[in-house]
Order: structure tokens, then sequence, then C-alpha cells
């Protein structure tokens, strides 16, 4: 069984256990609080009230102080730090009252109630969940660096980095970043991530980020220790840096040295694509638990926003493949769009049957050459280098996953999306395209490596992989028509006219 249908048959089953837990267990959350003594110097401590009608995954609107006393009071909630304020305002003997909202308009949600029947059901399965996305986190430095050294001394030596060269990668980073800014312009327009409900925790320091300047994330890129950034995967930009410092630099050392060195990192590159392959044949596993947790505490409210998601990656994938790359075919290469989507429909058709550019490579390299008639020292450089770096499809994805994820936990957790968390974000959506878009599920694994960076809980990656399917295969039709456009618009700047002819 392939493993993206793998992973779907466990996600319904996740969804179907979770909801069985939902349905015959008890595990109300709590609606009506009392404050009471604390031992821990004189803090609130709530404690359940004589009623509990809420239950996990409602959204609060208001709190209700003594509710039914002469000094009842009410405060509205508009986001999570006055929730919190609230409550930790609360003296003793005070009854707090949860009043319930709409998820769009108030983003704070009740929990499950810890001590009750379904929380201990869904224990082991939280437990198994967390196992796997420490997995996940286990990978990310090691890939991050290999992959990087990796790229940058293959693609960097001699004739690759003079003309056809620099085409090429002017080409696939332009591409890139118009895919990313079409992603982010339409994750803040639409905003799925506000107002979701999720059922994903974060504490507070999560929304202990101050704003950043553009200068702010420029300089954090330069790692003080290079070590000390190899420690933390809260400092990925510097482990990106530091990366392409050294390959560039290995590049400019004696034969001898140049070739140990990229030998040993390709070894290591190649190790740990076997560990990578090993863990992420876990992601079945990893989804069942994650969504029997979440659709066990919350029920089925995750899917409404999970649903604007997808719409909104879809919407944006289309703009880059029906809009931006047919304008670029058009006005750069002087060649016609629906000619040359006939002409490598092929290809097309093959990426979207198997979700995989490298996989459908051969398709492309024949397809290109032959239907698109490109010359084969064009097609030859171009296709195998876009296959390996140039995934606008991925950038694209992986800019609006962690937006939406980060819109998620400003509400419930007070973390704020500033413009400096953007622009890294754009960076690294960047550098996930260039960097590690071989490695097999390399969007769950970058997803998680953003979102580290950006000190925001990294469960939501995995909880993305429920709706993954139907977007990797158009994620893939556009990172493989990006790949063919390259072709034709470099062999066009060569002096070549067979792509203009083609699909006549």
């Amino acid at each position: 069984m392939k493993v993206h249908w793998k992973i779907l048959a466990w996600l319904i089953a996740g969804v179907i256990v979770g909801g069985g837990f939902q349905a015959f267990l008890s595990g109300s959350a709590i609606s009506g609080l009392v404050v009471a003594d604390s031992a821990n110097e004189g803090a609130a401590v709530m404690k359940a009230g004589p009623k509990s009608k809420a239950k996990a995954g409602d959204v609060i609107s208001a709190i209700i102080k003594n509710r039914g006393r002469s000094n009842e009071q009410r405060i509205v909630i508009s986001d999570a730090k006055i929730y919190r304020e609230t409550i930790a305002s609360s003296k003793n003997g005070d009854i707090v009252w949860h009043e319930l909202g709409e998820s769009r308009i108030v983003p704070v949600n009740l929990s499950l109630d810890p001590n009750s029947q379904r929380a201990a059901w869904i224990k082991p399965f939280a437990f198994l969940a967390d196992m796997f996305i420490r997995l996940l986190k286990l990978l990310i430095v090691p890939i991050i660096l290999t992959s990087i050294i990796v790229g940058v001394i293959g693609v960097g030596n001699g004739a690759n980095l003079r003309r056809l060269g620099f085409k090429t990668f002017a080409y696939y980073i332009s591409t890139s970043m118009l895919a990313i800014f079409t992603g982010l312009a339409l994750v803040n327009l639409i905003r799925p991530g506000e107002g979701a409900a999720l059922g994903l925790a974060a504490d507070d320091s999560f929304s202990n980020v101050t704003e950043t300047s553009f200068a702010d994330v420029l300089l954090r890129m330069i790692p003080e220790n290079v070590f000390a950034a190899f420690g933390a995967n809260l400092n990925m930009l510097q482990v990106i840096f530091f990366a392409l410092l050294f390959g560039y630099f290995v590049l400019k050392t004696a034969k001898k040295h140049r070739e140990v060195m990229s030998d040993f990192f390709e070894s290591a590159f190649e190790v740990m694509m076997k560990m990578a392959a090993g863990i992420l044949s876990l992601i079945p596993y990893g989804v069942f638990c994650l969504l029997v947790k979440v659709v066990g505490s919350t029920g089925y409210e995750v899917f409404k926003p999970l649903g604007v998601y997808m719409i909104t990656v879809t919407s944006a994938l289309l703009i880059h493949c029906l809009i931006t790359l047919p304008l670029i075919l058009k006005f750069v290469a002087k060649i016609s769009p629906i000619r040359w989507a006939k002409a490598v429909s092929p290809a097309l058709l093959t990426a979207f049957s198997t979700s995989s550019s490298s996989m459908t490579l051969p398709v492309s390299l024949e397809t290109v050459e032959d239907r698109g008639k490109v010359s084969n020292r064009v097609v030859s450089f171009v296709q195998p280098l876009g296959a390996t770096i140039n995934m606008d499809g991925t950038a694209l994805y992986e800019c609006i996953g962690v937006i939406f994820l980060a819109q998620y936990y400003q509400g419930v957790s007070g973390y704020e999306l500033t413009f400096g968390a953007q622009i890294m974000i754009v960076f690294m959506a960047l550098m996930a395209s260039i960097g590690a878009a071989g490695i097999p599920s390399a969007g769950l694994i970058m997803m998680v490596t953003i979102l580290s960076a950006l000190k925001l809980p990294v469960e939501g990656a995995a909880l993305l992989l429920a709706v993954d399917r139907p977007l990797d295969m158009l994620r893939t039709v556009t990172n493989v028509f990006s790949d063919t456009c390259g072709s034709a618009v470099v062999a066009i700047s060569e002096g070549e006219t067979g792509p203009r002819e083609a699909g006549a």
C-alpha cells in the first residue's frame, strides 16, 4: 500500500476511535468553577463547581464572576491573555462561570477535564503521539545541515556556476519567492487559523515573543557559537546560514580537501535519508494517535478550520499554476502557456498520480526534450536540478501551513505573529524548497523546522497530515510544471527556438 493511502486509512481509524471516545466516555470540561484556598503562596486554585455543562473544544466568549450574586461581573474575553488574567485575578471564594460563544469570534478554548474517564483512555495515545513528534524533531538539525551543504557543493563547482547555472538558479529562486508571497497574501487575507478549534495546547512560554525587525532577523542568522546553534531546534536560521557558508567555502579549498568533505557530507546525508525514511514510515501510526487525541478531546470541530486551510492552499496553488507561471511563459519566454501545458501534460499527469517529483523525473526528461523541443544540454541540467531543489508548491505550502498554525496559537496562547516572524517564515520556506526538497516527506520535516524556529509547538504539523494527500498531489503538479517552465525559459534565453513550437 502506498504511504499516502496508508496514512489515509490510519487517519480514518483515528477519527473513528477518537469519535468513539467522544461519544461513549465521560469527560466534559468545567463550566462553573469555584476559587479555593491554595498552599502555593496563596495563589488561586480552580475547583469544579456543582455544574459542568461545557465540553472540551467549546469556545469562551465571556467570564461571569459570582453569577447570581449581588457583585456579579461579566468580563468579555477577546483573546487568551484576558482570559488568563481574569482567572489569575479571581479571589478566594469567587465563582467563575464560562459563557460560550462562536469559534470565529473568540479564540479561547476549554480543555478536557484531566481527571475524566475519557482523558485516561486518551492518555496512552497522546504519549505515543508525543514520541512521534520527538522523533521528527530528532531529524531537524542533521538533515538541514547535511542536505544544504551537499546541495551547495553539488551544484556549485566549475561551469555549473557560470551562465547556465546562474540563469537556472535565478529562475528557481524567483518562482519560489513568487509562490511564497502568493501563499503569504492568501493566508493573511483568508486567515484560516484565526479562531480555529484544533485542540492543540500551548503554554505561556510560546507567547514570550517580541516584535522582530528585518535587521534583527539578519543579525540573528549569524551564530556566535555554531555548536550552540546545533544544540537547539530554535536556532535553525543560524544552522542554515552556517551550512550555506560552509558549503560555499568547501568549493574554495584544494581538490583533495574538497573531495574528502564532499564524500563525507554525501555519506552523512545518505545516512540521514535512511534514518528519515525509517522514522517517516511511522507517520500513519503517529497520525492515528494524534487524531485519537484531538478528536477524542474536542470532537469533529477540528475539521472545519482544516477545510478552510485546504481551500487556502488549493487557491494559492491554482493561482501560481494558472496565472503566475503562464505569465512567465508568455512575457519572459514568449511561449504559449496552453501549448506548453499540452506538450508537458504526460509529466503533469505522472506528478499528479505519484505525488513525487523524483519519480516523475524520467517522464519529465523525455517529455520536455521530445515534446517540449528543449535541447538535451538544457534538459539534462535544468530538470534534475529542479527535481531536487525547485519546489514552488512545497514552498507555498510551508508558508501557508506555518502561518495557519501561528494564527491558531496567536489565539490560544497569546503568541504574536509579527512582521519579523513572517519574514523568517518566508526565508525558511525558501530554504525548504532549496535545501531539503529531495527528502521523502520533506514538507513535514521542514514545517517542524520552521515551527521550532518560531518557538511554536510542532504537533500541528502532524495534524495537517490529515488533509495532506490531495494537497500533496496538487503541489507536486505545481513543482513539476515549474521545472518544465524553467527548462523552457532557460532554453529560450540560450537562443533556442524549439520550445515556442511545442504543442503545435
